[in-house]
C-alpha cells in the first residue's frame, strides 16, 4: 500500500500550506528528522540564518508524508560559502493527532525552539525574557496566524571560558521554546511568523517584500 495513503488528509493539507511559505532570503529552511514520540504525525524544519544570503540547501527528506512535502532531490545537499557567519538557528515542527489532545486543545500542535548569539548590553537586560515572548506573539499578530493555548520558555545563557580558552571573549545566548495550537489544519501563515521571528532573533531589520539587507557581523 502507499504510504501516503495512510496518511490523514488533514496533515497532508497541512503539509501543502507549509510549502506555500515564504521566508526571508537569509534563513536557510530544510526539512530535518522529526520526532516519533509525541504524535503519530509530524515534520519538522530546520532553520539558520546567516550574515549574508545564501543558495537554498537541499537535504534528504524524511517520514512516511515526505513525498507530499517536498519535490524531488536528485542532486544531493547543496552547501554555503564557510565565511558565512550563523546568527541564529531554530526548530519548527508541527505534530498532528487525529484523535485530537486535551493539552493541546485540539488536533494540531507547534512546537519550536530558537537560539540567538547576543550582545552584552543586550543581554544583560532584564526584560529580555518577557522581550523574546513579545516577539513571538507579535510575528504571529502580524501575519495574522489564529493560535490558541500558547506556551513558552525563555532561557539567558552565559558563556565563560578559562585556562587556554580564557581570551574568549564572554557569550550570552537567548533561547526561546514555545509551543501552540493553531486554528486549523492551514500552517503556512504560522510558518511565516516562525521564520520571522528567527530572523528577529538574529538581529535582522524588518524589510519590505524584496528588498535585500546590507551584510552585518554577529555581535560577540
Amino acid at each position: 500500500m502507499n504510504a501516503l495513503a495512510q496518511v490523514p488528509a488533514d496533515f497532508l493539507h497541512a503539509l501543502g500550506t507549509l510549502r506555500k511559505a515564504q521566508c526571508r532570503s537569509e534563513l536557510r529552511l530544510a526539512e530535518i528528522p522529526a520526532p516519533s514520540r509525541l504524535a503519530p504525525y509530524a515534520v519538522a524544519l530546520g532553520a539558520e540564518v546567516f550574515s549574508r544570503s545564501t543558495r537554498p540547501v537541499r537535504t534528504p527528506v524524511h517520514g512516511p508524508a515526505a513525498m507530499a512535502f517536498t519535490h524531488e532531490n536528485p542532486s544531493g545537499p547543496a552547501s554555503t560559502a564557510d565565511d558565512d557567519d550563523e546568527l541564529a538557528t531554530g526548530r519548527f515542527i508541527l505534530l498532528h493527532d487525529p484523535d485530537g489532545s486535551a493539552v493541546w486543545d485540539g488536533e494540531f500542535r507547534i512546537v519550536t525552539y530558537i537560539r540567538a548569539q547576543l550582545d552584552a548590553e543586550m543581554g544583560n537586560d532584564a526584560m529580555l525574557g518577557s522581550v523574546a515572548w513579545t516577539w513571538l506573539v507579535d510575528a504571529l499578530e502580524s501575519h495574522s496566524a489564529q493560535y490558541r493555548a500558547a506556551g513558552g520558555t525563555a532561557t539567558r545563557i552565559l558563556s565563560e571560558s578559562f585556562g587556554t580558552l580564557a581570551e574568549r571573549p564572554e557569550t550570552i545566548d537567548i533561547e526561546l521554546r514555545a509551543s501552540w495550537t493553531p486554528a486549523s489544519s492551514d500552517a503556512q501563515a504560522h510558518l511565516e511568523a516562525w521564520c520571522d521571528m528567527v530572523c528577529t532573533f538574529a538581529g535582522l531589520p524588518p524589510l519590505p517584500p524584496g528588498v535585500t539587507p546590507l551584510p552585518r557581523r554577529r555581535l560577540t
